[in-house]
């Protein structure tokens, strides 16, 4: 027996015991009816604002009214009028976006555990729309909120460009002073439709 055969079978006679895999079935029973309540209060708590909306229309009086935004509105969310926004990117050069105040776009769903949306490139035309503006604002339905994580990749089936989006950018990497806005939006707006 030469020595790497002594290695392999030195190593075949040392192996742990085998282990029954762990129960994950604890995911699929996490959440309920309160997953919009824990995904709101988990938003709020990095930093994002939560409105409950019952159609389109109040969008835009919270847009103008509650947060102040003025400036250049790109919304990208189809049934979704404002007036002054653009509804499509014309020049979809990156640095075209240098002077965005205001995306809004669509979500397909939201993770309650940390407050976080799945946005797909098909709804944002540009990948770099939801972190070159100055502020966000994600449109989702109540229905598509999910409690966990494990759901949310289990929902994750599309091969285009997505990603989770969790509040406004930050960072307190520097002396530890904690700065919005260092390297994405200012701030993170999600409309929740929920009729």
């Amino acid at each position: 027996m030469n020595s790497r055969e002594k290695i392999l079978a030195a190593v075949a006679q040392n192996q742990p015991p085998n282990v029954d895999l762990p129960d994950i079935n604890l995911f699929n029973n996490a959440g309920g009816p309160d997953s919009l309540d824990k995904f709101a209060a988990v938003l709020s708590g990095i930093g994002g604002k939560v409105f409950y909306i019952n159609n389109f229309t109040e969008i835009g009086a919270i847009i103008t009214g509650k947060l102040g935004i003025q400036g250049r509105i790109i919304n990208l969310v189809k049934g979704l009028n404002l007036n002054n926004a653009e509804v499509v990117i014309k020049d979809v050069a990156v640095h075209s976006l240098h002077d965005v105040e205001l995306a809004i776009v669509k979500a397909h769903f939201g993770v309650a555990e940390n407050g976080a949306v799945w946005v797909t490139e098909d709804d944002m035309e540009q990948r770099a729309l939801p972190f070159i503006s100055q502020h966000l604002a994600v449109v989702i339905q109540q229905d598509q909120i999910v409690p966990t994580m494990h759901q949310a990749y289990g929902l994750v089936n599309n091969l285009s460009y997505g990603c989770f989006i969790a509040g406004p950018s930050k960072t307190a990497d520097i002396e530890q002073s904690l700065v919005i806005g260092a390297h994405g939006p200012k701030s993170m707006t999600v409309f929740v439709l929920v009729s």
